[in-house]
């Protein structure tokens, strides 16, 4: 499976905002957004003015870059998103924010959604009693997100225990820090995501 391999420093320059993708380095001054606070390339510096498809594609960009997701992956959310009862654009947001490496992340237990791609993947999480692996699963009402417990005592996860885990989580997830235990409490609804997100135009994109 392809994924993206370049800097993701580049990424947030590109949709002009930073999408946290580097964990703490993003509250820094290294931050390359916060020193280059506009396009990479040697034409990043002049101003553009985006077609009507052209906000569309950069919102549909902005929306991938922040849950991770490749054209392909995110494309199957949107037609799931149609299917659902509801408004689309908003049962896309729903259906990203269920990921596990997502839901792994606003629980505190990784530093950014990266990072907590690569800890689901080398199996350090298990869902209702089971290792998962997979980044793109999606939890539902009632699961119970754990860190293994041959993993809490990995000098990474005592880092993450004391610097991220108690961080505040969305209103539909409840966690015991201390057992790096979640809990899935409800489904997450629009208000509980707090990127600047314009899902209409993602909407409108593919509905051409």
């Amino acid at each position: 499976m392809s994924k993206y391999i370049g800097p993701d420093c580049r990424l947030c320059r590109r949709e002009g905002m930073k999408l946290f993708l580097k964990g703490d380095r993003c509250y820094t001054e290294k931050c390359a957004f916060a020193k280059r606070p506009y396009p990479p390339g040697q034409h990043g510096q002049e101003r553009k003015k985006l077609s009507e498809y052209g906000m569309q594609l950069r919102e549909k960009q902005k929306v991938k870059r922040i849950y991770g997701v490749l054209e392909t992956q995110f494309r199957r959310y949107f037609e799931m998103a149609e299917k659902m009862k509801g408004i689309a654009g908003e049962n896309l947001l729903s259906l990203l924010e269920r990921r596990l490496d997502n839901v792994v992340y606003r629980l505190g237990f990784a530093a950014s959604r990266g990072e907590a791609r690569v800890l689901v993947s080398h199996a350090h999480f298990k869902v209702n009693g089971k290792t998962v692996n997979i980044p793109s699963y999606l939890v539902d009402v009632g699961d119970v997100i754990e860190v293994k417990e041959k993993s809490k005592s990995k000098p990474r996860f005592i880092e993450i225990k004391e610097k991220y885990a108690k961080r505040p989580s969305p209103k539909w997830l409840e966690k015991d820090v201390e057992n790096l235990v979640g809990k899935v409490i409800a489904l997450p609804t629009r208000e509980d995501i707090d990127m600047p997100i314009k899902e209409h135009l993602i909407v409108e994109l593919y509905s051409k």
